[in-house]
């Protein structure tokens, strides 16, 4: 590994342990993706990118057997808190998905709420996934259109600063036609839906102050130029121009995408 790809991850590992405050977003997701993937009862399934737990909770909740895996320590300890609250139990590992520490073949289901996208090697991270996936098995994620707020949020995030090129950026993940170039001919029954996580917050300028503490690459932006800069008042106004068209009656409505398709046999 490069010395580049290892400074990014750890930039990563940092800036993401900052998410938790935000987990309540994706709790309202979590069971859409849950109902996508066709979970059952008993089904051993893996959640890709965790965080705080969210999805693996909710499916531990139907009664799955779980095993979830999130870069982040800090996120992990906030996951494990969670699990106690629900009286859940969930086998929960500090891992990453371009090198998952599973055997071959071993889960019914492999989810992702939103966090392999964010894997800087985008074919690793879905290679690994389907690997430690059964032949017959389901794999189902949530990612970002390109063209609606959070993925125009994410351009707008790589314009002001631009990830090494040896990167793959989170808002390719948005484009059907890049899911299904990545999974290619070892898929089948891929589908699509699409939901809209709505997200109360009193003013857009409420809406930037959260992001700027707790979503991982705005907070970045913050570290890299400072919050009183010239870049960062410039960025606030450019994205209140975006969500000015997605911001009404309190709330913000960010659409995203879920994808499903079963390993062939």
């Amino acid at each position: 590994m490069s010395d580049e790809l290892k400074n990014y991850k750890e930039i990563q590992k940092a800036s993401w342990g900052l998410f938790a405050p935000l987990e309540l977003l994706t709790t309202l997701v979590a069971p859409k993706l849950i109902q996508f993937s066709g979970i059952k009862p008993h089904a051993h399934i893996l959640d890709v990118g965790c965080g705080t737990g969210v999805t693996a909770i909710t499916a531990a909740r139907i009664g799955a057997k779980v095993s979830a895996l999130d870069l982040s320590p800090t996120l992990l300890e906030k996951a494990e808190i969670n699990a106690q609250l629900a009286q859940v139990v969930i086998d929960f590992k500090e891992g990453d998905v371009e090198q998952l520490p599973y055997p071959d073949a071993h889960f019914d289901t492999v989810l992702s709420q939103f966090g392999h996208i964010f894997a800087p090697n985008a074919q690793k991270a879905i290679d690994e996934m389907l690997r430690v996936l059964k032949p017959g098995g389901v794999v189902a994620f949530c990612t970002w259109p390109t063209e609606h707020f959070v993925g125009q949020l994410f351009a707008l995030v790589s314009k002001y600063h631009p990830p090494p090129h040896s990167i793959d950026p989170p808002i390719k993940w948005g484009a059907p036609e890049y899911v299904k170039y990545r999974l290619s001919n070892r898929v089948k029954n891929g589908c699509f839906d699409y939901g809209i996580m709505h997200v109360p917050t009193m003013s857009l300028g409420h809406y930037l102050n959260s992001i700027e503490k707790s979503l991982g690459p705005v907070a970045n932006l913050v570290k890299r130029f400072g919050s009183d800069s010239y870049e960062m008042n410039k960025f606030r106004i450019e994205v209140r121009a975006i969500a000015e068209n997605y911001y009404h009656d309190n709330i913000l409505h960010q659409t995203y995408m879920m994808y499903r398709a079963v390993k062939l046999t």
